[in-house]
């Protein structure tokens, strides 16, 4: 087996750049899609219904713990609210962005990522210290956390569909 020469400096620039190749903008805009989507599914209920799931008192929970461990105290409730409510669309962006590594089923992989996020609501903030969401005893807010998840992600795998990036990264079908 021959050994492969070593490439040029200017030959290894030109392969740093991942988003010259088309994969990473069109991951992060069906990332931000699911997340736009949950998050006005969600700000649309919590002003509608009675007892709308609170994914957002979690993440309100969840920043003020981590500002009071670096030694902050959380100065207002609407800067709190609005940097949880930030912090969640980056990181449901960022999350939803995983429908780009299965190129050939953006759907699935959106359905599948939506119903784990869903579970992952509803299972994971007791064991995370965060207590439970409020009203998360009624069946009817499990479902539509995890309906409302998956929603996302069905958003998010139709619009990296939609964006034609179909193909793996071989170019076949």
């Amino acid at each position: 087996m021959l050994a492969r020469p070593m490439r040029r400096a200017h030959e290894r620039r030109a392969l740093r750049p991942v988003a010259r190749d088309g994969r990473v903008a069109p991951a992060v805009v069906s990332g931000a899609a699911g997340a736009v989507a949950l998050t006005a599914i969600h700000q649309l209920a919590r002003h509608r219904l009675e007892y709308p799931p609170r994914m957002d008192v979690l993440g309100k929970r969840a920043l003020a713990r981590l500002m009071r461990s670096a030694g902050w105290m959380p100065r207002d409730e609407q800067v709190l609210e609005r940097n949880a409510f930030a912090g969640d669309l980056v990181a449901n962006t960022a999350y939803y962005a995983a429908v780009s590594l299965a190129p050939r089923h953006p759907l699935r992989c959106g359905v599948l990522l939506g119903v784990a996020a869903g579970l992952g609501a509803l299972l994971l903030p007791p064991v995370m210290g965060l207590g439970y969401p409020p009203h998360s005893n009624a069946w009817s807010n499990r479902v539509m956390t995890v309906a409302w998840y998956t929603l996302g992600g069905l958003v998010a795998g139709g619009t990296f569909a939609a964006l034609g990036h179909d193909r793996d990264t071989t170019g076949r079908a």
